[in-house]
């Protein structure tokens, strides 16, 4: 079977009355366009007819691929799968509530074509209230780019077109769906963004609430981390054990001269105390940082993979001896 150009992946929950319109919108969509295309949508643990509703569209449409899991993993998972399972030189995921539009994919590959490796959605006039979802957005969307360096005014936008390089040299769990520009962009990725169509939710209600605000900021930290010290955890953890167990130090070396010059009581001061808990947390932090840089560097070596993903080599063909 040959690879098709185009692949859509779509992450579906409890979206069974949308089903039917989706696969109308997106066939006119995909038909428009003249390339091959795939369409693998995730079932994520159903609880509805969805899968049911998604047969039907299979035996239909052969383009449609379904995958569809026991249980309910979340959309980060949903769209690792369909990652995995893509075939295609470009995937592209749009959600299956019919907010995001099909029409916009023409554009989303022609600014691709324009030479970037990622394209995200921006659904610059939400419709949404202002208080409940856009102002949190703003802020949170204004925080994921400053931390990540990777500015974009919609992070939490699931339109955004990829190259196939992209999706098949990220790993996704957790909450970090919504971050993958921020993660791709280790592996050196030229990302941009274009303003796309935003519906109102025609069926059934958002997944998504102020709960889960908590875990999207503990996976930002998360990113941080894997952005700047992934490859070497002893600079955050060595130069925190070096803080800690320098100032530790240095408080005891004030005790130390006040009870050596001056004779003064140091036994029951609770910066002695202080000190010592400093010193120990200091070459715990240190041993932690040791451990991980021999645990990412056996992870390394068993994965037989370099840390870096080429864009283009230029080189010249070797000449046989005797030829001209």
């Amino acid at each position: 079977m040959s690879s098709p150009y185009l692949s859509i992946v779509i992450p579906l929950f409890n979206e069974a009355e949308s089903v039917p319109k989706l696969h109308e919108e997106l066939a006119a969509a995909l038909d428009a366009l003249d390339v091959e295309s795939e369409v693998i949508v995730v079932d994520d643990g159903s609880r509805d007819s969805s899968f049911a509703a998604l047969q039907a569209v299979h035996e239909r449409d052969p383009r449609w691929t379904i995958l569809r899991f026991r249980r309910n993993h979340g959309q980060t998972t949903a769209l690792s799968a369909g990652f995995e399972k893509a075939r295609g030189e470009v995937v592209i995921t749009l959600d299956a509530d019919l907010q995001n539009d099909p029409q916009d994919i023409p554009r989303l590959l022609a600014t691709l074509d324009e030479g970037y490796d990622i394209v995200s959605g921006w659904r610059r006039d939400r419709k949404e209230p202002f208080l409940t979802r856009r102002l949190p957005s703003m802020l949170a969307n204004g925080l994921i780019s400053r931390v990540t360096g990777v500015h974009l005014h919609d992070y939490g936008c699931t339109l955004k077109a990829y190259r196939n390089v992209v999706v098949k040299n990220i790993h996704l769990y957790g909450e970090l769906h919504r971050f993958i520009p921020a993660v791709a962009s280790q592996i050196g990725v030229q990302v941009t963004e274009i303003a796309v169509n935003d519906r109102p939710r025609r069926y059934g209600s958002s997944k998504y609430g102020i709960s889960r605000t908590i875990r999207v900021l503990l996976d930002l930290i998360t990113v941080r981390f894997i952005l700047g010290y992934s490859t070497r955890p002893l600079q955050v953890f060595g130069g925190l054990g070096l803080l800690t167990g320098g100032l530790g130090v240095l408080i005891g070396l004030i005790l130390s001269i006040e009870k050596l010059a001056f004779d003064v009581d140091i036994g029951n001061r609770p910066l002695l105390t202080l000190a010592v808990l400093l010193v120990i947390a200091g070459v715990q932090l240190i041993s932690i940082g040791l451990v991980a840089e021999i645990l990412v560097r056996s992870w390394h070596e068993m994965r037989d993979r370099p840390v870096y993903v080429m864009r283009d080599v230029l080189e010249r063909e070797e000449v046989e001896d005797g030829e001209t």
